[in-house]
């Protein structure tokens, strides 16, 4: 493919909607990793890399098996507090994205270090949001968490890896629920093809689709759909960002 490549942003969309999730308060507890700058919470079992660059910040968490959901939770967005505890609790709440995977430690019992074993409910925050609801030496304290809308600036991002008939589209940046779990791609020559998930949020297609403007149908787990139509041109290559539309 001849020419140079860059950052192309494209927003064409069109929208369809079903009815969105209601939860309430839910109880859990809450650790922190990753140090007081959150650099060691970068990359994570989501795939997003680096979490500056993507726009999550350090407002982050990892999640335990019974809330990661085998990575399709990656994007969701959690309200949290602190409870139960006034000796360590602060006043007030954060909101978080799911961005990593805590893996179980099965050497360890539950109560006793095993924080994200099955079937506990668990959050491993990075450190700057964790001291924004509980102090530094709780280390671990009872929370509160709901789900609540991901409220993210510009469009869905699509960044197309792998090589041909290997198409590894991570996407990022997701509004609404947050959390993908469909994803379909259409070249300009083919019609809609269903994508695998490969891990976290990195989703897979085997088609050669070199050459075509790719337009991509996103679903959420609330069941909200966004198609993104031409949203990489024909020129398009391995390695690049396009922004398509987003969930209201």
């Amino acid at each position: 493919m001849s020419g140079l490549c860059f950052l192309f942003l494209g927003i064409f969309s069109l929208f369809s909607s079903s009815s969105g999730y209601e939860q309430g308060w839910m109880d859990a507890h809450a650790t922190f990793y990753g140090g007081g700058d959150a650099s060691g919470t970068m990359g994570g079992a989501c795939g997003y890399g680096n979490l500056y660059s993507q726009g999550y910040g350090t407002s982050t968490a990892a999640l335990s098996t019974a809330l990661f959901n085998n990575g399709l939770s990656c994007g969701a967005c959690f309200e949290i507090r602190c409870v139960n505890d006034r000796r360590w609790c602060l006043p007030g709440s954060i909101v978080v994205t799911a961005t990593n995977f805590c893996p179980p430690n099965n050497a360890l019992p539950n109560n006793a270090g095993g924080w994200c074993n099955p079937p506990l409910r668990h959050f491993d925050l990075s450190q700057p949001v964790f001291q924004q609801i509980a102090q530094y030496k709780a280390g671990i304290v009872p929370v509160s968490y709901r789900r609540v809308p991901c409220r993210k600036k510009g469009g869905i991002r699509f960044t197309i890896n792998g090589h041909s008939y290997f198409n590894l589209v991570l996407i990022t940046n997701v509004g609404g629920a947050g959390d993908i779990h469909a994803v379909s791609i259409k070249g300009s020559r083919t019609n809609w093809q269903p994508m695998s998930q490969n891990w976290g949020q990195n989703w897979q297609s085997n088609s050669y689709l070199n050459g075509q403007s790719l337009s991509f149908k996103v679903t959420a787990s609330d069941g909200r759909t966004v198609i993104s139509n031409n949203v990489a041109p024909a020129s398009w290559c391995f390695g690049q960002t396009f922004a398509g539309g987003q969930f209201p």
